[in-house]
């Protein structure tokens, strides 16, 4: 490791690594710190019993040819060398309810999404239609989602004040339409009284165009740009935990790490969540109106997850994924859990590897869980880099938990519990410590069509030569966060020529697929 470098970036996360490899490819010496053992954020992935599991990418849309996140990844150059499965494009997502033995399809595909939905709903193929129509109509409003120059997401404001679920309600009376419509809203933590409709328009618009699994996990898309990365010249460091900016003259001059080294840059980039990075720069070097206004943005909810191994040869591999809740009101509802009623709903992800043919190894279990359950251990930390035990009551409380989890999965799977050989646990605690998520939320920062602006967080800070990015600042998800890294990485090298070369990349593409 050097002792300075052009660019300095904290945090190996999607948008650290994509902004290293866009400011690499540019020329600029670069240089990655990463706190945890494996890099790569809601990219990592663990191993148990022999079993790969994903923390955070359970699928990915946009990744057919010539779709975007297909178009960045090229540009970045990792699409060719990613090993994936395209789900069922007659239903990839599936949405069901205890009180209804009903499957409703998500396809892939407009044409199939649209075929599917009219045929379990003949009477409201006008309302299927016109949802289509809004999804594909407010996804155009955001240039960078299709490779465009345009206004800022911010200046567009108009768009940010419609609710999701006012829409959908507007444009149905069925209430189980509504509820199948809005079904996969664990995709961006779905609140009823003020998720834009935006939000759920860029999140499911890419799946219903493709929608695939990562083989043996989504930590390959993290190697990939590492590798690109240091082809570029970029460097990168694990167990290098930044503990300290030093700030003079209204600009930081380096990072400590915890062991000591001090690395100088000329501009930093924090993937750090922006509540984390004010308070290890220093609230009084921002001004105080804004330090206060990151402080107060409220985060969204955070998750539990239940990790099955499953025994060989027991449970069919299901190439979709399953959102499942108690009844059509709990689609808006779940967050709201009681003890007792925990949990309203979760979703279903399995894992595949090369191998993986008729029978399936792994299933992940996804549900909210409120912070405040978990804040009596708050104080403790546990990582493979900083291994604690945090007692005895906290291995009761998630072996409790998950108890409860497979029980409401016997509902829907009856055979289950005879197929599960191991299970494995992850708290907000656990997402808090290793993604370094405030209170282990799981999409950053809640969105608010009632006041947009205000979870609005910028690239740039008022700190010269600090940048932020990650999944708190504009979208969260792969796309969203990539699409984010651009924007940061814009600061720098200038969005025009940027752009221009990521579509170039993307038309030698085309003559030689021509």
């Amino acid at each position: 490791m050097k002792s300075r470098y052009d660019i300095v970036i904290i945090g190996s996360g999607l948008g650290g690594l994509v902004s290293a490899n866009i400011l690499a490819k540019e020329g600029y010496s670069v240089c990655v710190l990463e706190k945890n053992n494996q890099y790569g954020g809601n990219l990592q992935t663990f191993v148990r019993d022999k079993t790969i599991f994903d923390t955070g990418v359970h699928y990915i849309g946009g990744l057919s040819a010539g779709q975007n996140l297909y178009q960045y990844f090229n540009y970045l150059g990792i699409m060719d060398d990613l090993k994936l499965k395209k789900l069922d494009e007659d239903g990839f997502d599936i949405v069901t309810f205890d009180d209804d033995p009903t499957e409703y399809k998500h396809a892939q595909g407009y044409d199939k999404f649209i075929a599917q939905l009219v045929a379990q709903f003949p009477e409201e193929e006008k309302a299927i239609r016109a949802y289509c129509d809004k999804l594909k109509t407010f996804c155009e409003k955001f240039p960078l989602y299709r490779l465009k120059l345009g206004k800022p997401y911010h200046e567009n404001s108009d768009i940010f004040s419609l609710k999701a679920k006012d829409y959908i309600d507007s444009i149905t009376t069925n209430e189980k339409l509504r509820a199948v419509l809005a079904g996969s809203n664990f995709l961006y933590a779905g609140d009823a009284n003020r998720t834009p409709f935006y939000v759920h328009a860029l999140s499911v618009n890419s799946f219903i165009e493709s929608s695939y699994r990562c083989i043996n996990g989504g930590s390959q898309i993290s190697k990939l740009l590492i590798r690109r990365l240091k082809e570029n010249n970029g460097e990168v460091y694990n167990h290098q935990e930044v503990v300290k900016f030093n700030y003079e003259d209204k600009k930081i001059r380096s990072v400590v790490t915890k062991k000591g080294h001090t690395i100088s840059g000329d501009t930093f980039i924090s993937n750090i969540e922006p509540k984390l990075t004010i308070q290890m720069v220093g609230a009084d070097k921002f001004r105080k109106v804004y330090a206060n206004r990151i402080k107060d943005i409220e985060a969204v909810i955070a998750g539990f997850s239940l990790y099955i191994v499953l025994k060989p040869n027991s449970f069919k591999y299901q190439n979709r994924n399953f959102y499942h809740f108690k009844n059509k009101e709990m689609v808006w509802k779940s967050q709201d859990y009681t003890n007792e009623s925990w949990p309203e709903s979760y979703m279903i992800s399995m894992g595949i590897n090369k191998k993986t043919n008729v029978y399936g190894d792994s299933l992940t279990v996804l549900t909210y869980m409120r912070y405040e359950e978990v804040e009596a251990w708050a104080n403790t930390t546990n990582t493979v880099v900083n291994k604690n035990d945090r007692g005895q009551t906290y291995e009761e409380f998630k072996a409790e938990k998950a108890e409860i989890i497979i029980g409401e999965l016997e509902k829907k799977f009856p055979n289950i519990r005879a197929c599960i050989q191991e299970t494995y646990t992850s708290t907000p605690l656990s997402y808090r410590d290793y993604i370094g998520s405030h209170n282990g939320s799981m999409y950053g920062y809640v969105k608010d069509a009632n006041n947009p602006l205000k979870s609005f967080v910028s690239p740039r800070t008022k700190i010269k030569n600090l940048l932020l990015t990650g999944q708190s600042l504009n979208m969260h998800g792969i796309l969203g966060v990539t699409i984010g890294a651009v924007l940061t990485s814009s600061e720098i090298v200038g969005m025009e020529p940027l752009l221009n070369k990521i579509q170039g990349a993307n038309k030698i593409e085309d003559n030689t697929l021509s």
